[in-house]
Order: C-alpha cells, then sequence, then structure tokens
C-alpha cells in the first residue's frame, strides 16, 4: 500500500494530437506537475498532482537569497510494447537526497518520490515521444520558500516535479562536439557543492562557455580548482577518454565530481562488452601528449541528456587537439547502443535497472532497424 496520498486535480489540457516539431530539449511541458511542501515539524504534506501553472513565491523567499535550490533529472522512455520504462530512478532519488544534505534541506522519502514520479509519467504518457533518441524528460527540484532575509537553512520547502517531451540534448545529434579547456575559470571545488546538482554550480559555468562559444567551442573541459591541472567534467557531463580503443579511463570522484547515473551505468556496461575501466587523477599535460601521440583515440561526455556526447577536437593554451576520424569513435558508438537498447527496452536487462510504467490500452509499435 502506498504510503503517499496523491491528490488528483483535473486539468483543462490533454496531450496534443501531435508534439511540436521540432521539440528541442525542455521547451515544452506536460499538462500536469506534481507539487507538496515541508514544514519543520510536520515533514512532508499536500502532495497534488495539478495542472502545470506558475509558481507563487513571496519575494523574500529564501530560494532567491540563500539559493537554497536542488533539482535532478532522468527519464521515461517508449518501450517497443508500448509502455514505458523509467531508467534506474532510485539512483537519481538518492542523488536527490545527497544534493538536499548538502544544501542543508530536508530528504524526500524515496519510494514516495519514485510512486510520484510513476503516478505522473503514467498520467502524461501521452506526451512521450516515439521518434529516435527522444523521451520524457523527468525534472525533480527542491526550492526554499520561508520568507526571510537572514543568511540560514529555511524551514519550509517546495518539491515539485515537471515533465518535458525531448529531442536528443545536442541539435546535431549524435555527432562529435568540440570542447574548450578552460584554466581561467572553474566549476566548483572539493568540499564545495560539485556532488550536488544546484543552480549555483551552472551559474558559476556560463562566463566558462559562453568564452569557449566566443572562440569556436562548443563545451568546456573543467579542471580542478585547486592546482587548475587535473581534469573534472565535460560541460554539464561527466567524461572519458579511450586508449588504443580499448581502456576507457575517466575522472575518479574527488568530491567535486557529480556522480553521474549515466557514467556509473556505462562503467557497469562497458567492461561486459570487453572494455577496461580505469578511474583516476587525469593531468590535463600528460593527457594532452597521449591526444597528440594518438594513445587517446576517443574521448565522450556521459550524462543523461546526450547519454553519449563523443568529443571531437580539444583546444587548450592556443593549440586544437583533434582526434582521429572527426567521428564518433567505435567505442562510443558500442557504449550508446548497448545503454539505450536497455534504456527504450529494445533488449533485456540484465542488471535490473529498468522499471516499468504500464500505459493502458498500450499498443507495440512496429519494429525499427535498430529494435
Amino acid at each position: 500500500m502506498s504510503k503517499l496520498d496523491i491528490r488528483i486535480e483535473p486539468v483543462m489540457q490533454s496531450a496534443p494530437a501531435a508534439l511540436p516539431d521540432p521539440l528541442g530539449f525542455g521547451r515544452h511541458f506536460t499538462a500536469r506537475m506534481f507539487t507538496q511542501y515541508y514544514t519543520t515539524g510536520k515533514g512532508w504534506h499536500d502532495a497534488v498532482i495539478g495542472p502545470y501553472r506558475p509558481l507563487a513565491l513571496d519575494p523574500a523567499a529564501q530560494v532567491f537569497h540563500c539559493g537554497q535550490m536542488i533539482f535532478d533529472g532522468t527519464k521515461a522512455y517508449a518501450r517497443p510494447d508500448g509502455n514505458l520504462n523509467l531508467f534506474r530512478v532510485e539512483k537519481n532519488a538518492e542523488r536527490f537526497n545527497l544534493s538536499a544534505s548538502r544544501l542543508a534541506m530536508p530528504e524526500v522519502d524515496i519510494d514516495e518520490h519514485l510512486e510520484a514520479i510513476s503516478e505522473l509519467v503514467k498520467l502524461e504518457h501521452g506526451w512521450v515521444p516515439k521518434q529516435e533518441g527522444a523521451a520524457l524528460y523527468i525534472r525533480p527540484v527542491m526550492i526554499a520558500v520561508e520568507n526571510t532575509l537572514e543568511v540560514r537553512a529555511s524551514r519550509t520547502f517546495l518539491h515539485y516535479i515537471i515533465l518535458s517531451p525531448v529531442a536528443p540534448y545536442f541539435a546535431g545529434g549524435f555527432k562529435p562536439v568540440s570542447v574548450f579547456v578552460s584554466d581561467g575559470y572553474v566549476r566548483t571545488v572539493r568540499g564545495g557543492t560539485g556532488e550536488a546538482k544546484t543552480p549555483g554550480n551552472y551559474a558559476g559555468s556560463l562566463a566558462g562557455t559562453e568564452e569557449a562559444i566566443a572562440a569556436g567551442y562548443q563545451q568546456v573541459l573543467w579542471l580542478d580548482a585547486v592546482e587548475r591541472r587535473y581534469v573534472d567534467e565535460v560541460g554539464a557531463m561527466n567524461i572519458a577518454f579511450v586508449y588504443d580503443g580499448k581502456t576507457i579511463r575517466t575522472p575518479m570522484l574527488s568530491g567535486a565530481i557529480l556522480h553521474g547515473v549515466t557514467r556509473d551505468s556505462l562503467l557497469k556496461l562497458a567492461p561486459d562488452l570487453g572494455y577496461p575501466v580505469t578511474q583516476d587523477r587525469i593531468d590535463i599535460h600528460e593527457l594532452m601528449r597521449d591526444v597528440e601521440s594518438g594513445r587517446i583515440t576517443e574521448a565522450f561526455g556521459m550524462g543523461t541528456g546526450a547519454v553519449i556526447a563523443p568529443v571531437g577536437s580539444l583546444g587548450y593554451r592556443g593549440r586544437n587537439y583533434k582526434f582521429a576520424s572527426g567521428e564518433p569513435g567505435p567505442v562510443a558508438r558500442k557504449l550508446f547502443k548497448g545503454l539505450t537498447d536497455i534504456q527504450y527496452g529494445r533488449v533485456a536487462d540484465p542488471y535490473g535497472w529498468t522499471r516499468m510504467v504500464e500505459v493502458a490500452g498500450a499498443k507495440p509499435r512496429r519494429a525499427s532497424a535498430r529494435a
């Protein structure tokens, strides 16, 4: 029996007969959202799935002044049988609570959080896009809403979940991106909020990203904030490098690097596909020598939005280092297919990563070339 008593409110809007084209990423939202509140001494209360609508917040709400806010991101995928797959949502819920703890916010009950996601996705199943590479993005958020200018943890919070039908994160699809190594700006520092998904991390990355775009690059490779020497992340993703077409090397989690669910999944999947994995500190100077010598044959970002984003070139201190083919490498391709086949239910899930959301009246889709 569910522990979460969700009140379902009626909505006037239903899923459209056809979703917008192009979808873009995070530009369109479904008709419903989930909300609940937390009050010190009372806990979580007033869970509702109701119409998607603007939030009414006091100008003194602490989210605007102390920045207490976290979020996470996962997806619902259309299966060939017409039902939906959620992918490792319990790991996202654990990370949501890790972020909450770091920002002095209350944790959510993981089972209740997953129930809210499942119920909301089930109600909004008509918004799940069916085209290749598209999905229904799930964005849980928590913000501080107590009205005070005191610099302290809030006593009241709003937890909400919204849904967005999305195309692949990069408009160009599964194609290599150009990356600028920033040694002028940093993203986070060990002991800071790098492990948390909090908007301040992303706000702090924007100036460096704009610098990279002005230099003709699409993303930023961040270095550690202490020595400006060791690789952290790429854009808003974890990063990996392929040595000699075989071994995958990625920075170890340091306290400044996000606990990526896609990262964790790929590092578990890779050895089963024949690719050994190492996690260690990666010196940028050593890395560039290995790129230049050809030892590094591929590089790619790992994250929920893109799954895998192949890297085509690295720009560092006035030099541009290109990977041999300029196309996604064979390791990235194999990992991408291996993981997305599980996410979309095209193959059996040997890891127990997916949970199915049954859709009333689900009809199997015609098999595609990739099924």
